[in-house]
């Protein structure tokens, strides 16, 4: 234990000597060096980000957590501190200002997500209601819910007669995820449902159904919840994102998500859906291997209607 805390340090004493060496060299602080030789995206954002965090200097460890709106005041901060002559660097106060938008919004999202999180499915609340009853409407234009409380709630993947209950883990996200998918890509939901429906044969056997579109749907959100939570999602942001991600982007990102999923559980064929738990992990870990990649962006320019709509 003790030759490891005496290797960090040894380690960390080391790499701010090449720091100082290097900016010595070249006339260029460590994010100079950045900004002009990464291109922008989560390469050069999450470098921008590891670099303040890094610092021995307080006022740039906090850079990374200051409020949207003193971001401005956050760059001329950096650039008296780093002693750079704003006039003679512009384009590095444009850069610097771009990823901070970027690392200070995901910070914020992660905040909203987790409030919607928290937040408990309340059948008293006339908005909760109005959303749910509007999920239903997405998914079942055809067929009249006949009562709030019934087993018709099961047709679209909800375990009992009321959903309320399946929310539990995943509180308001899970709702909000639902009611975007189905209202932004109503005819795609509506055939990710109608497909969760079908019964699947084995030697002339029927078998369980595919699986429960609602559930799977609270699921995936767990799902993205964690890899935003986790910084996973970093890369995917910060490379579709030109300032700071916001809920919508992570409801597209949703969407993406459940599309993919749907796909891989068709490719994988699994048994029956006791199998969920093996596929999702595998999914899991598929999505992880991709985010790690900096270039990465799970869905530049996503519309589940163009890939899903001739699978």
């Amino acid at each position: 234990m003790f030759v490891q805390v005496c290797l960090y340090f040894y380690c960390k004493c080391l790499w701010r000597c090449l720091k100082f060496v290097v900016r010595k060299l070249t006339g260029r602080c460590e994010l100079q060096r950045i900004c002009y030789n990464t291109k922008p995206g989560a390469a050069r954002t999450m470098k921008i980000e590891a670099s303040l965090k890094g610092s021995k200097s307080k006022r740039l460890q906090t850079s990374v957590s200051v409020h949207p709106d003193a971001i401005e005041k956050t760059i001329d901060d950096i650039m008296e501190l780093k002693r750079i002559n704003p006039d003679i660097n512009p384009q590095l106060g444009v850069s610097l200002q771009a990823c901070l938008l970027q690392i200070v919004g995901y910070r914020n999202l992660v905040a909203e997500v987790e409030k919607l999180r928290r937040e408990p499915y309340d059948s008293e609340n006339p908005q909760h209601e109005e959303m749910l009853l509007k999920l239903w409407k997405c998914l079942k234009p055809n067929s009249p819910l006949k009562a709030r409380i019934s087993k018709q709630w099961c047709e679209i993947g909800f375990q009992g007669d009321d959903p309320k209950t399946d929310f539990r883990g995943m509180g308001l996200l899970g709702l909000y995820n639902l009611v975007y998918f189905a209202e932004r890509d109503t005819g795609i939901a509506q055939q990710v449902l109608s497909d969760s429906l079908q019964p699947k044969y084995r030697y002339c056997l029927r078998v369980e159904k595919n699986y429960s579109f609602a559930i799977v749907g609270i699921n995936i959100t767990d799902l993205a919840y964690n890899l935003l939570v986790s910084g996973a999602l970093k890369t995917h942001f910060y490379n579709v994102a030109p300032e700071a991600p916001t809920l919508t982007h992570f409801q597209q990102t949703f969407c993406y998500l459940m599309h993919e999923f749907h796909k891989f559980w068709i490719e994988e064929d699994p048994l029956d859906i006791m199998e969920f738990n093996r596929v999702r992990e595998k999914f899991h870990k598929r999505i992880l291997k991709q985010l790690q990649n900096p270039d990465m962006a799970l869905c530049p320019h996503f519309a589940a209607s163009e890939s899903l709509i001739n699978m």
